[in-house]
């Protein structure tokens, strides 16, 4: 599991993926997202707006689990 910092209080899901370079694009991060193809503290998450806040774990299929801090 990697550790990711934010220098913010929350981030969007959407965002997230792009901060991690894991999507290159807004619509590439729907895209991930519509087809749920990620998990957020374990469950299958399809809002790309979902707020993520230190102490969340979001994990991508075929991929990866990172660690909010």
């Amino acid at each position: 599991m990697k550790e990711i910092r934010i220098e913010t209080e929350v981030i969007k899901l959407d965002q997230f993926l792009k901060f991690i370079n894991l999507a290159q694009t807004g619509g590439h991060a729907k895209l991930l997202i519509k087809e749920g193809q990620v998990k957020v503290n374990g469950n299958v998450c399809t809002e790309r707006g979902r707020k993520l806040k230190v102490g969340d774990i979001v994990e991508i299929a075929d991929n990866d689990s990172y660690k909010i801090i």
